[in-house]
């Protein structure tokens, strides 16, 4: 069985801290076969780190649109933020790209709502059940519902921010996914949630924070 985690935040998002080496660690050790890197409006970090480690890393990009967030799997070029949500998803399929939505109906973590997703339900390919951070607004149920509704395969993300915490939340597929594969794979998946610590659903204030005061301090 292959683990795969399609919802990670590197170095390269303002609220993220995982590096290159904690990446090569997580696979290399085998408590992860395949990672997403999905910074914020960014694929940068993910395109290096592609170019290094092969399909065990998939480009991605959490895009943050004016209905709330949604993420691009397989990307090729960024997609900017501020777009509708829309114009977002075009951009994604545009390129060949996989919408995956990440915690949906969250209000407190920018999730896009019922109305705005109906809107693009046709083009969704992937929503995510069960976000590994979600504590105090868990829409795993509804997030289900919505996807046994309109026939959408889901996934379990960590989105995680740090290394504490990861590798707890993640779907199990039977085989390596490939942009072609990965829907028809999760259609059958497995998926794995265990609540992290206080330090992982922390992580992207204290980051935030921590590159906050470094900006500062390299300022003055």
């Amino acid at each position: 069985m292959y683990k795969i985690d399609l919802h990670t935040h590197s170095i390269a998002s303002p609220d993220g801290s995982l590096k290159a080496a904690d990446y090569r660690r997580m696979l290399d050790e085998g408590r992860l076969h395949c990672i997403a890197v999905t910074d914020h409006n960014t694929i940068d970090f993910a395109r290096n780190l592609h170019a290094e480690l092969g399909g065990r890393i998939i480009v991605g990009e959490e895009i943050m649109t004016t209905e709330g967030e949604v993420i691009g799997l397989y990307l090729r070029r960024a997609v900017p933020g501020g777009l509708s949500l829309n114009e977002a998803v075009s951009a994604i399929k545009q390129q060949h790209g996989l919408v995956y939505v990440p915690h949906p109906f969250e209000t407190l973590r920018s999730g896009v709502q019922l109305a705005a997703l109906d809107t693009i339900a046709d083009a969704v390919d992937i929503i995510e059940v069960h976000n590994g951070r979600a504590l105090l607004q868990n829409r795993s149920k509804l997030a289900a519902a919505w996807a046994a509704e309109h026939n959408v395969a889901t996934a379990a993300g960590s989105d995680a921010h740090g290394r504490h915490g990861w590798g707890a939340t993640y779907s199990r597929v039977t085989h390596e996914p490939s942009r072609t594969t990965l829907v028809g794979l999760l259609e059958e998946a497995r998926h794995r949630r265990r609540r992290p610590g206080p330090r992982a659903l922390l992580y992207p204030k204290f980051n935030r924070l921590r590159k906050r005061l470094n900006r500062s301090r390299h300022a003055a």
